[in-house]
């Protein structure tokens, strides 16, 4: 183990550094929870509280009716995309299947995030 010295003002400037970013991190966070539409859904959570087929998805997809990004091989999508395709009756749904998709999808974050903290 390799042990590191610095001088006191040097480590308390870092700390104020470190404190400045959390307080950053914590203040975007916020404002996510604040505004669900900028939150990211994948498929299964679209499928799922939507009532559509994943083929539908992938329809949607192919013709560019619908944005999305691909991590590691995974399709997400905006809320705000969700919502635009309901009001323009491309899916048909009522409000209420996306009220559920934005409910269910922030208490699958607390809970990964609950399940991040405990380990």
């Amino acid at each position: 183990m390799d042990v590191i010295t610095i001088e006191s003002q040097a480590f308390k400037d870092l700390q104020s550094k470190i404190n400045t970013i959390a307080k950053f991190v914590a203040a975007i966070q916020s404002k996510a929870e604040e505004q669900p539409e900028d939150s990211w859904v994948d498929s299964y959570e679209v499928c799922t509280f939507l009532k559509i087929s994943s083929k539908t998805l992938q329809r949607l997809r192919a013709a560019n009716t619908i944005t999305f990004s691909r991590i590691r091989g995974k399709n997400f999508y905006r809320i705000s995309e969700i919502q635009r395709l309901l009001n323009e009756n491309i899916i048909r749904r009522s409000d209420e299947h996306l009220q559920d998709l934005i409910k269910n999808h922030q208490l699958n974050v607390e809970q990964r995030r609950a399940v991040r903290t405990n380990k």
